[in-house]
């Protein structure tokens, strides 16, 4: 079943588009991988679908019972962000704060819920430890066990293993693919092609060549021929 349809889409700022008459489906199950040059508004993007800045034309459809506040999401993270000095226990449950209405404070099925997703990702042992003073692998499971408490069905990723070393990049790839075969719905910005071929179920590579389609179809385009030799010449450098 779809749960987000994107038509005719035009995406940017004060009226100026950065991207122009995309067209993409997200069904239940799918893993899809946004690709494409630096600047061509794969972060826009992100944001026009979680509701944070209006698209310019066209239309984003919700399926399937779907709220953007049912939307978990993981930003890139900034430099103050990594300084945070909050537990590893406060930043989870803050994921729940579109749960909690008018409430001040968490319910039981909440603390329940940020336990289950600290358990997930591996990092009860840390829930008492400050976030400043983790590691950079070890703060992006906390981002994702806080972007889950907010998850229902769909979890927008942005760039998640940025400035991540080759292994906790492989670790954190293995992990959000096992939320996917678990049954969350993922949407990932990656400037790493291959990866998305290798990981994701769908493709949208957004830029001076669009592309929409299977991982498989992506491979034999020609935007995706293309970057992924790019890619393989920047690796045997």
């Amino acid at each position: 079943m779809s749960l987000i349809t994107a038509k005719q889409l035009s995406i940017g700022y004060d009226g100026v588009a950065v991207e122009d008459k995309l067209n993409f489906t997200v069904n239940s199950g799918d893993y899809l991988c946004i690709v494409g040059e630096n600047g061509s508004g794969k972060t826009t993007l992100m944001k026009t679908l979680l509701g944070l800045q209006e698209p310019i034309g066209g239309e984003i459809i919700m399926g399937d019972g779907l709220k953007r506040n049912e939307i978990g999401y993981l930003p890139q993270q900034t430099i103050v962000q990594k300084d945070f000095p909050a537990s590893v226990e406060e930043i989870v449950l803050s994921g729940c704060q579109n749960r909690t209405g008018l409430r001040p404070f968490y319910s039981r099925a909440e603390h329940a819920l940020a336990n289950e997703n600290m358990e997930r990702m591996g990092i009860t042992a840390l829930k008492k430890r400050c976030y400043r003073d983790l590691s950079g692998g070890q703060q992006q499971r906390v981002l994702l066990a806080r972007a889950l408490c907010a998850a229902r069905k769909v979890l927008l990723l942005d760039e998640p293993v940025s400035g991540l070393d080759p292994r906790v990049t492989l670790e954190m790839y293995e992990l959000i693919a096992k939320m996917n075969r678990e049954g969350i719905n993922i949407i990932m910005v990656s400037h790493d092609i291959a990866a998305a071929v290798r990981y994701a179920s769908h493709v949208l590579h957004v830029g001076k060549a669009n592309f929409f389609g299977t991982k498989d179809q992506y491979t034999e385009s020609d935007a995706g021929r293309f970057f992924l030799k790019q890619g393989e010449d920047g690796e045997n450098k």
